[in-house]
Order: C-alpha cells, then structure tokens, then sequence
C-alpha cells in the first residue's frame, strides 16, 4: 500500500520539487495550491503539467486541488475524504519586502491559513507534520552562523513574525493533541524552477536582458545559497523520522530547538555563506556574461547576512546540504537558458 502524502504550496518552488520526488519515490502525492498571482502564474502552471504528464494517469498517484488555506471547510472536506497520513506544508504569502506593502496576505495565509491547517492535522488524528519556517526568523541577530538554540524574539519583517508564529502554533497543537511536527527553517533556496522574485532569477534575467541588476547595501550582504535538491533530500529524511519528544529537555533551562513534546526546529541551509558579490561573479562566469551593476542602499526589513549552523540536521537525519555555489550555479542557469529559450 502506498503511503498517503499531503502537500500545500504544491505548484510552487519547493512544493513541486518536493511533489515530484515523493512521486517519483512510490508515494500517493495529494497536492493543495490556491494559484494565486504574486509572481507569474504560467511558471506554476509549467511546473504543475509536468506533475499531470508524468503521474496523474497512473493509479491516480497525483491529484491537484487549486484552492486556498483559508477556505476550512473545504481544506477539512479534503482532508476527510483523502485520509494523508504526512502533510507537508510549504503553504505561504512568501517575500520579506511584500509583507510591508501587502501585510493582510501574510496574516490571512501564514496565520490564519496555517491554523486551519493545524486543526485539519488535528480531527484526522495527522502523526507527522513537516512545515516550512524561514532564516528570516534569526531577524536582527548579529551572531553567525544561525543556531536553532539563539533566541528569535527580534524579527525585523511581518513575513518573519508570521513564521516565528508558525513555530509557536505547531508547539502547542503537538503539546495538545500529541502529534508530530518539525519546522523546517529554509536559508535562501534555489535552483531550476526557482521563484521569479528572489535574486538568481532576477538576476539572471537581468544579465542575458543586458538590463541593470539592483545590489543593495553596496554588495555587503551574504547569504547560505541552499540547492534546491539538498533540500528535498533531508525533507524525504524528515518524512522517515518524525520529530521526536527531547528526553532530556530541562524547562528551567529550555532548549529552543527542541521539547517535551514531539516538536522541532531544525535549520536547512548551506553551511558555507556566500557574499552577493562572490554570487554574482559565479552567475557571470556560468552566464558567460558580464552583469550590469548599480549599486543601491539596504531595504527596509532586509536582513544582511545569513549564515546556517547545520549541525542539528546533520546529527538528525544524517546529512546537511552541501551542493556547491558553482556545481548549483551551473545547474540553474543551464535550465534557466533552455526554459526561457536564451
């Protein structure tokens, strides 16, 4: 019997990757999306007809419901009727700078969504939740590399406040209704398929366009660059070992990454920072082309550098993501040119 899988967000960056190899791997992939415009809809589209060519057709592996978090009636209808034994939720209103233009999305799909989600876990009795937290929650931290054990209670974005939330909210439905639940804190994903609003595709595009790129801060800023693969890898890890209740969890002195109950934290990204210049100068070299530069002062809610301690994840499910700038690099830009036919 195959396993039953539930993913939110499954037209999107992570989502479809994460679709296709559980797909790929036997799994009965049940997928949930709301389609909605903040970044162009034909690139989910494109992702969504592989997902239909490739499985839809056989034993019904892959079936797509086009709808939103926020609808709990039917997302429960759903849920009763498919029985999933996992949920993965990569379900959001993604983009740090589009919080402060556009702050309703994030409370109505990072919060209000992920609580129907959590009570959905809930009245079908769900054993393993994996969910998608951000880096973004580390905030205004100054110590690097990030460690699930340093406090988040400074987040300098509303994106970032909804994902601190998102931790809170799983702790206590785990605490009540005795299920499993990891938060997965993703450090800048990318790769083929990547998001249109984050900075390899636009650059990208930027470059082979002859258009300027924008590099804030002057270029002072580092990034842990994660590859989209060694992503999947550890959340198919995850899947296989559910979170876990910390047996030695003292609440005189708490542990944030972990708990008496069955939740975790764990980061999941690329142990080697890199600057944006040093990030740039590998697009160039991959590209075969030289970037047009101008150079512009740090974004409202911007964090500048981002750094993973992977040491958690590596002791939990035996490997840390490890894909190089170049070897990524190479990859992405090779898919970018053949997709957008450059």
């Amino acid at each position: 019997m195959k396993k039953k899988i539930y993913i939110t967000g499954s037209s999107g960056f992570i989502g479809f990757h994460c679709s296709l190899n559980f797909l790929k791997k036997g799994f009965k992939v049940h997928g949930f999306d709301s389609m909605n415009n903040y970044y162009d809809i034909n690139l989910k589209k494109s992702r969504l007809k592989i997902l239909y060519e490739k499985f839809s057709k056989k034993e019904n592996d892959w079936v797509f419901i086009e709808a939103d978090l926020i609808n709990k009636h039917l997302l429960l209808k759903i849920f009763k009727d498919y029985q999933p034994e996992i949920v993965v939720n990569l379900a959001a209103q993604a983009g740090v700078r589009y919080s402060i233009e556009n702050p309703n999305a994030y409370i109505n799909a990072n919060i209000v969504g992920f609580s129907n989600l959590l009570e959905c876990c809930k009245i079908i009795d769900i054993k393993n939740l994996l969910y998608a937290s951000s880096s973004s929650v580390y905030g205004g931290n100054k110590k690097v590399p990030f460690s699930e054990i340093d406090p988040v209670n400074h987040p300098i974005s509303l994106y970032a406040a909804t994902k601190k939330s998102n931790e809170l909210m799983a702790h206590v439905y785990c605490d009540l209704y005795n299920f499993s639940a990891t938060g997965m804190r993703f450090f800048t994903a990318y790769g083929p398929w990547g998001r249109p609003d984050m900075a390899p595709m636009l650059f990208t595009k930027a470059i082979l366009s002859n258009k300027p790129i924008k590099i804030f801060n002057q270029g002072n800023m580092s990034r842990s660059f994660t590859y989209i693969d060694d992503i999947i890898e550890i959340i198919y890890r995850l899947i296989k070992k559910p979170a876990e209740s910390d047996k030695e969890f003292n609440k005189g002195d708490p542990n944030p990454s972990t708990s008496w109950n069955k939740h975790r934290i764990f980061n999941i990204g690329n142990e080697e920072s890199t600057n944006l210049l040093d990030f740039i100068n590998a697009l160039e070299l991959a590209l075969g082309k030289k970037a047009i530069r101008k150079f512009e002062n740090m974004q409202t809610g911007d964090v500048q550098h981002t750094s993973s301690d992977s040491q958690l994840i590596k002791n939990w499910v035996g490997i840390s993501p490890k894909t190089s700038i170049k070897d990524g690099i190479k990859i992405f830009t090779n898919w970018y040119r053949e997709f957008y036919k450059y």
